[in-house]
């Protein structure tokens, strides 16, 4: 009798037949998923000895049909009757580097990932996009009860995203512990209010307008509550990137530790009121500054500059891969190729670098945001 032979005979004497009844763990209810058992024994042997699943049950002990095993989060229902789809097992390995796989004797192919997976960023395609409230960019339904407009349509082909986020109706929101896997992601208030809670940050904090956060990378957060009509931006690279669930964690931590590096970076909260206003290298123009350049190590800087005296125009050429702006009061005018742009309240601009561009005719009571990223 070989090794297969001998685990397939133990499991037959030892485990008893329970064809017919729910699959519970205590008073837990649980879930399967249903996979092709045939060949079983050689099935069996495959997933408990290469792939690390036990032998949850398995019957009828005489002529085993059915073996259900669980491992790594996952409950797998071997059943040699079933003529299911053979299926995809994606699991998670240190040594892999991704697109290995083998094919367990029923047919499943077991799709291997590194357990930690790179970020990816695609490669830059920028262009300018300038996005006026009302220009057909409507709010959309996202996630949490929350609506999205996004500023930045073609996303300068998936390195960048921008989205002015509302919440009409205030309260408590339904929001769960979670974190992002992205490069930089910030979140800067427009208007109203919301509570957040953020990983060894101490209690809830409440984000007012003119006032933001730096969500550095795999920070666990939530959103608790809102103000009526809340409004905020949130600027992130790649601009598609996974939102992870923490089931475990519970927060507020209890600590509290402002100097903690995640991931190269550190949280960030921008408290507007109690920032000075500085003299900017324009003239006519001073700004608050974030703090975000110095706890990025330069990925990306946000400030908010405010007219402060006689103007004639701002130039907005750079270096840079992305300066976005989001006009938070007043008016301007926005000048390329002689093309003009009005701008005003909540209009917002997404420029590559090296574009010749200004602003013109900027009014008295002019403020923006402006927020500068590298994606590598």
């Amino acid at each position: 009798m070989n090794s297969s032979d001998r685990l397939f005979a133990g499991y037959c004497c030892r485990m008893p037949e329970v064809e017919g009844k729910a699959a519970t763990n205590g008073d837990r209810m649980l879930a399967e998923i249903v996979l092709p058992g045939r060949p079983l024994k050689e099935t069996l042997a495959f997933f408990t000895e290469e792939l690390g699943f036990r032998v949850d049950s398995i019957y009828p002990a005489d002529s085993p049909r059915v073996a259900v095993v669980s491992a790594h989060g996952v409950r797998l229902r071997l059943d040699t009757d079933a003529q299911t789809d053979p299926g995809v097992v994606r699991m998670a390995r240190g040594d892999m580097v991704g697109g290995e796989y083998v094919v367990a004797p029923n047919g499943t192919k077991i799709d291997f990932f590194p357990a930690e997976q790179p970020l990816t960023i695609p490669i830059p395609r920028p262009s300018l996009a300038i996005l006026n409230p009302g220009a057909g960019a409507g709010f959309g339904e996202g996630r949490a009860g929350m609506q999205y407009r996004d500023l930045i349509h073609d996303r300068f082909g998936g390195s960048f995203i921008a989205s002015h986020i509302r919440i009409k109706d205030g309260g408590p929101v339904a929001d769960y512990v979670h974190h992002h896997h992205i490069r930089f992601q910030m979140i800067f208030c427009v208007r109203g209010w919301v509570s957040v809670v953020y990983e060894d940050q101490g209690p809830p904090i409440l984000l007012e307008a003119g006032d933001c956060f730096l969500q550095p990378p795999h920070i666990r957060h939530r959103v608790l509550e809102s103000s009526d009509n809340m409004e905020v931006v949130e600027i992130a690279c790649p601009a598609e990137h996974e939102t992870c669930v923490d089931h475990e964690m519970e927060l507020p931590t209890g600590s509290v530790n402002p100097d903690r590096d995640f991931g190269g970076q550190k949280f960030v909260f921008h408290d507007a009121s109690e920032s000075p206003w500085l003299s900017w290298h324009v003239p006519g123009f001073e700004y608050q500054d974030t703090g975000i350049d110095e706890a990025t190590n330069g990925i990306a800087s946000a400030i908010v500059i405010r007219a402060s005296g006689e103007i004639a125009t701002l130039p907005l050429g750079h270096d840079a891969e992305l300066r976005f702006l989001f006009v938070l009061q007043g008016k301007a005018s926005f000048v390329h190729k002689k093309h003009v742009d009005a701008l005003g309240q909540n209009s917002s601009c997404a420029i590559p670098g090296d574009l010749a561009c200004e602003l013109t005719d900027i009014s008295a009571d002019f403020r923006m945001l402006e927020v500068f990223v590298s994606s590598r």
